[in-house]
């Protein structure tokens, strides 16, 4: 029987969970899921790995474009080719852009990106603005600090996914991290397009997925990655310019969330919590259930738990 094994991100884990959540089987112990298609028995393990077997696995594996390494029968040493993308460390006080997204993991509403170039005389100011990491920040600080930002003289560009889109896009074969990968591409080449190249010493993108993963969603759509590239995983506690782009990203969103709230009659809660489910449930009961596709990210597990509710 063919079989290829593959390691993936837990990310990739995840959105794999929910797209198989209707053709899931029981789990063998020691597996995060195992799941049955026309083409492949799909097996994912703790350890990352994903067990792909049957008639066709190579044409199941291909629907995901998080994967990062195929494993041959000998192992091979770790590939060492991302250590290239850190950034050195001058480059977070100097002249850089700085790129990150927000409502990812949100059931309810779009996903936001940014981008801001950011030249090392300014950063001072931005930290007396306030902004740091804007996981530590209440919304209402997050607002305020995004309004004192967008006054300064600072490139930026800001990109919404809505959900109409989004959902189409992942009807499409897309999984989410090809699409903040393009959110964060066209971001930054919007930045570029804004700025003398020459006085940019780089740019910083929070990183959330594995490099080659993220230029091989780049090349899909015929792009490349831009000279200096770096990436950080919390890249928003290092870098001035990534914090920066994360409350310019977190206000749009929570703006983005008020006008659906608005416009579909609901207030629509944050997050993907059983308090999500709820409110789904409520408004496929009072609307038409096509209504999630102009305010939710349908594909995410709530969708069905809010479906068993009614």
């Amino acid at each position: 029987m063919p079989q290829h094994v593959y390691v993936l991100t837990a990310e990739t884990l995840d959105q794999m969970k929910i797209y198989y959540s209707d053709r899931l089987q029981t789990t063998p112990q020691g597996a995060v899921f195992r799941a049955r298609t026309t083409n492949a028995v799909i097996t994912a393990y703790q350890s990352g790995k994903v067990l792909f077997q049957g008639k066709d696995p190579a044409a199941e594996a291909k629907k995901w474009a998080d994967i990062e390494t195929e494993k041959s029968a000998k192992p091979k040493k770790p590939a060492r080719q991302q250590t290239v993308f850190t950034p050195p460390e001058t480059l977070l006080t100097g002249n850089h852009i700085g790129s990150d997204e927000a409502g990812t993991g949100d059931y309810f509403g779009p996903i936001t990106a940014a981008a801001i170039f950011v030249k090392k005389d300014q950063i001072d100011l931005l930290k007396e603005l306030g902004v740091r990491d804007s996981k530590n920040l209440g919304d209402t600080t997050i607002r305020q600090i995004a309004n004192d930002i967008l006054k300064l003289d600072m490139p930026y560009s800001l990109l919404v996914l809505r959900n109409e889109k989004y959902n189409h896009l992942q009807k499409q074969g897309w999984s989410q991290g090809k699409m903040k990968a393009m959110l964060h591409h066209h971001a930054i080449t919007n930045v570029l397009s804004k700025v003398d190249s020459a006085e940019v010493d780089g740019i910083l993108i929070d990183q959330f997925c594995e490099v080659p993963v993220y230029k091989r969603y780049l090349a899909a759509e015929n792009e490349q990655l831009p000279d200096n590239t770096y990436f950080m995983t919390k890249a928003e506690s290092h870098s001035i310019a990534v914090a920066a782009s994360s409350i310019i990203a977190r206000t749009s969103f929570l703006k983005e969330m008020e006008q659906l709230s608005k416009k579909t009659g609901f207030t629509l809660p944050k997050g993907a919590s059983g308090k999500v489910d709820q409110a789904a449930a409520r408004m496929m009961k009072s609307k038409d259930r096509e209504i999630l596709n102009t305010c939710a990210k349908t594909h995410f597990a709530n969708t069905k738990k809010a479906q068993s509710l009614l």
